[in-house]
């Protein structure tokens, strides 16, 4: 049977009280809608409509080809928003999940079983419920004696015996596509809230005889739905604590999961260690048995086996195996370091490459670079790639020695097997096994020292007699 899904993302979320869009608020480094959609595409629905508002154009741009759109040019409740999906998908027969963008918390397995329930029963409806010790401000969920739904009862509804019902709508439905839209049909807003409610089909379709059934999830953290910050610090607690639990599970030691900070999207490799302080976020691919912190930030890097990074800040970079970073390093956009390279304290590294066995142990700037293998770069070292004006490249090839304090002005070569001594700076090429030096001779004048000492006491004394 075919599935469909509709995600419900077009209000404001003025609860927010933020400029960003309500559904575009990352909750683990990742939007609230992109978990939504994530989730949806992970149970095989063949279409994937996003219902869009405010603030339609930023999502758009963020989820791009992965959905189709529905403009709600207005805003007048659920029921309304998914009505506005008939021309896409009133004419298609199957199975429609409907998932609200700002429940971030609702997994693949949870809508799987509500799917089963729902295929399995012959249901034209199933809701996903849960069950709340305080579910004030959520719709309630009224059975019937055979245990089927009855109607869901939005909070503001409620009657006193509605009001004392724990079990709550989730928001989240598995209809039959056509009966769906059928029943949309025959939705008023006689409420008091003068809107559509989706929850008035549940209604509709029991007064015409069609089952109705409610998948009761024993995980109430999938009932959560983002409105304001509160709302989204409890949601990110809830998916921190289930992301360290997968990678845990999966055979990644993490010393201090309180301390700890990793991504949605991250992939991180068996027997990896990963200790306190470190975030890691993006979609970053950590390999295996590598040690991560303490103290380090990894955005959208890819870490090869048994690398070490520590207390150490990169960006978009790539780090071979068994390479060493840190502590204190920088390695920003575009940096490339082979297997067995050392990048040591203090050191900066951007849109640069070192090949394999290559060091730079310490207080170096390497920016536009293409190093070689086995290349051996000094404390305080820099490759002047910038004029002001226009970036360039330097080249330093397999085996080079560049000694402390050297600057390359960019763009300049060294050659394979060439020395730089120490303190030189370099506006020519070098060639292959040459030695460049590239400072004043040394001149010590005997006693000087003496005669500068004895001039400064003069200078002093009068300051004090005038």
């Amino acid at each position: 049977m075919k599935r469909l899904a509709i995600v419900l993302a077009a209000g404001q979320g003025k609860r927010m009280k933020s400029k960003l869009y309500k559904v575009l608020h990352p909750v683990c480094g990742k939007p609230m809608v992109g978990h939504v959609l994530s989730a949806v595409k992970k149970v095989n629905c063949e279409r994937s409509i996003v219902v869009v508002g405010h603030g339609a154009e930023a999502v758009q741009s963020y989820l791009g080809t992965s959905a189709e759109y529905v403009l709600q040019e207005q805003q007048l409740g659920t029921g309304h928003a998914v009505k506005q999906v008939k021309p896409l998908l009133g004419e298609e027969e199957g199975i429609t999940l409907v998932v609200c963008g700002d429940t971030p918390l609702v997994t693949e397995e949870t809508l799987e079983a509500l799917i089963s329930l729902h295929t399995r029963s012959g249901a034209a409806a199933t809701v996903l419920t849960a069950s709340l010790d305080n579910p004030g401000g959520y719709g309630r969920i009224i059975r019937g004696e055979n245990n089927s739904v009855q109607r869901i009862v939005e909070q503001k509804d409620c009657s006193a015996e509605d009001a004392a019902v724990q079990e709550i709508n989730t928001g989240t439905y598995c209809f039959d596509n056509a009966k769906l839209f059928a029943a949309l049909e025959k939705v008023t807003n006689q409420n008091a809230q003068q809107e559509y409610y989706l929850t008035d089909v549940i209604g509709i379709l029991v007064q015409e005889g069609e089952i109705v059934e409610g998948y009761l999830t024993n995980d109430y953290a999938e009932s959560i739905g983002v409105n304001d910050r509160l709302a989204l610090s409890e949601a990110e607690s809830f998916m921190r604590e289930r992301i360290l639990r997968k990678h845990m599970l999966g055979g990644v030691t993490i010393i201090d999961p309180s301390s700890t900070y990793i991504g949605a999207d991250v992939t991180i490799g068996a027997d990896s260690i990963i200790y306190p302080g470190s975030f890691i976020s993006g979609h970053s691919v950590i390999g295996e048995d590598c040690i991560i912190g303490p103290s380090a930030e990894i955005e959208d890097c890819q870490i090869h086996s048994n690398a070490k990074v520590k207390q150490s800040v990169l960006c978009q970079a790539e780090v071979g195996r068994g390479t060493t970073v840190g502590p204190f390093a920088y390695l920003r956009q575009g940096t490339k370091l082979g297997e067995g390279v050392k990048v040591g304290d203090f050191v900066e590294i951007k849109n640069a490459s070192l090949d394999d066995g290559s060091k730079v142990s310490h207080l170096s700037y390497i920016g536009d670079a293409k190093v070689g293998k086995n290349v051996n770069i000094g404390c305080g070292a820099i490759t002047v790639n910038y004029d002001g004006y226009n970036k360039s490249i330097t080249e330093i090839g397999d085996d080079a020695f560049i000694g402390s304090n050297v600057n390359l002005i960019a763009p300049v070569k060294v050659g394979k097997g060439a020395y730089v001594v120490a303190g030189s700076t370099i506006t020519h090429s070098v060639n292959d096994n040459d030695l460049a030096i590239a400072r004043n001779r040394q001149e010590n004048k005997s006693g000087y020292a003496e005669k500068i000492r004895a001039r400064a006491k003069a200078k002093k004394q009068r300051e004090q007699d005038s």
